[in-house]
């Protein structure tokens, strides 16, 4: 996890002190610092209020549909940012679709989504699923004796949310926060297409711009530091406060609330929400795909690309989860300063450019893994490196919510401590582990970067076949790998969420 750290130092010893301060402290610079932080915080905050509503419907209430609501929900994750963008544009721009709609009734001109409210807008509604399937599982989690108690004394309904269930959230809230604010941090897609200057825009240009990287090595850096900044922040909102229940007793799920009639209003907000960041972009992309095949355009063969796709998500997702497990463990059961270093580390390289942790890897594995190099083991090994955050986030928040005297009670029950995790800390995880899967499933699966970079000679996914047709301006021939995406997508996370449902309470 630390080798584009390291390969970032090694670029950016070769700036002297004069050039590094000139690049850090010009105003250009810094505006752009002010811009990214700006950014990650509006996006951070929409989806909290996104989020939170959304995983209490889905998890605790009566609402109908529940599951097929949870896989909707989910799936704006897996649409690529520059696919999103383009769509968000196309929709809501100049000359746009909703535009020609509402020129009849005299509205002339939409006002710009360009710059930071569409920036906002489009990683609003393709991040918030961090946050979403981060607190599911943390709900999940949750022991509703908590709340019982509270109401038996006295507590009203509301009151005991606030006081009770929403303090017990708290791992799984700043986890899935971490995740989105990084991942805006490090898109470069979306601001590129929505004109917004960003850290990772700055450091694209200054990458291309110059045949020598140190300087954008330099402003990666800062990134990495403004990363760092970010985890300890979290790690002093979560504090060294308790979030299991007390006792070792069994635990259960909790009994549905329900809805009566507030469930039309429920359901109204999941309908919008889902129009939103699935519905809308997705219907974009289905009309280009019908108005380029009656104009006679060819699509694209998609199936070898549909089954590297896969097997590549599946067997990061399976890494990724396994390395999450010993991680997560350490951080929670044994805290300190080793252990926080370490659940430290394995964020940082979350809040990179794609693009800089692919080209760290190819530094890497040319000079000291010729063996692996372009290879599917290396391919897998970078995507683990850019997305095992995303499991440690779940596993650690749910760890959290998980008694350690449940693993005592066993151990004096006569198992050893690896027969007490595997026999009752894995099973009362299982949440957790299904949401962090799905995170490290979807976002490998449409991963760019990474791919095109490190991927075998030829080797195509259906995200390199979308940027390679949008790229061009054939957008017919981008939209049939971006509905498969879509389905195979949504399957996953409903085969995923079925397992959830069916897990050891």
């Amino acid at each position: 996890m630390l080798l584009p750290l390291a390969y970032l130092l090694l670029r950016a010893s070769a700036v002297g002190p004069a050039d590094a301060a000139r690049l850090l402290l010009r105003p250009q610079t810094l505006t752009v610092v002010g811009n990214s932080l700006l950014l990650a915080g509006l996006v951070t905050l929409l989806s909290f209020i996104i989020s939170l509503p959304l995983a209490w419907l889905t998890v605790r209430s009566d609402l109908p549909g529940r599951q097929i609501w949870s896989v909707l929900a989910a799936l704006p994750l897996v649409i690529p940012s520059f696919v999103g963008s383009y769509a968000l544009v196309a929709m809501m721009g100049p000359r746009g679709m909703v535009q020609g709609w509402l020129e009849p009734l005299g509205v002339a001109r939409l006002p710009s989504i360009y710059g930071l409210p569409g920036a906002t807008w489009a990683l609003t509604i393709f991040t918030y699923p961090y946050l979403f399937l981060s607190i599911r599982a943390g709900l999940r989690n949750l022991d509703p004796a908590l709340e019982e108690a509270a109401r038996s004394m006295g507590y009203s309904p509301w009151r005991a949310f606030w006081r009770v269930t929403l303090p017990t959230l708290r791992p799984a809230i700043t986890a899935g926060a971490i995740l989105v604010s990084l991942y805006v941090l490090s898109d470069f897609g979306a601001v590129s297409i929505l004109r917004f200057n960003s850290f990772t825009r700055a450091i694209y240009v200054q990458y291309m711009s110059s045949f020598d990287r140190s300087l954008a090595s330099l402003l990666a850096l800062v990134l990495v530091g403004i990363a760092l900044l970010l985890l300890t922040a979290a790690q002093r909102v979560q504090g060294r406060g308790r979030y299991h229940r007390a006792g070792v007793g069994a635990r259960r799920l909790p009994r549905p609330v329900a809805l009566g009639r507030w469930k039309w209003l429920a359901l109204a907000y999941c309908l919008t929400v889902v129009v939103a960041a699935l519905v809308l972009p997705t219907g974009v992309i289905a009309y280009w795909l019908v108005r380029g095949l009656r104009a006679g355009e060819s699509l694209l063969p998609v199936w070898q690309s549909l089954a590297n796709s896969v097997q590549a998500a599946t067997l990061a997702a399976i890494a990724g989860i396994t390395l999450a497990l010993p991680v997560g463990y350490l951080a929670v059961r044994f805290p300190g300063r080793y252990s926080g270093w370490v659940d430290r580390a394995v964020y940082l390289s979350n809040g990179l450019p794609g693009i800089v942790l692919a080209l760290s890897l190819v530094f890497f594995g040319a000079n000291y893994a010729p063996l692996i190099y372009q290879t599917l083991v290396m391919l897998v090994f970078a995507y683990v490196v850019r997305f095992l955050p995303e499991a440690v986030a779940t596993v650690r928040a749910g760890l959290l919510q998980i008694s350690p005297r449940l693993e005592e009670a066993a151990r004096s029950l006569g198992l050893s401590r690896r027969q007490a995790i595997l026999r009752v800390t894995i099973p009362l995880l299982q949440p957790g582990i299904w949401a962090g899967f799905a995170l490290v499933f979807l976002s490998t699966i449409k991963e760019l970067p990474v791919t095109l970079l490190l991927g075998p000679a030829g080797y195509s996914t259906l995200a390199t076949q979308i940027w390679s047709a949008t790229g061009e301006a054939f957008f017919t021939r981008a939209a049939a790998p971006a509905l498969i995406l879509l389905a195979v997508s949504a399957l996953s996370i409903f085969l995923i969420l079925g397992q959830e449902e069916r897990a050891v309470p």
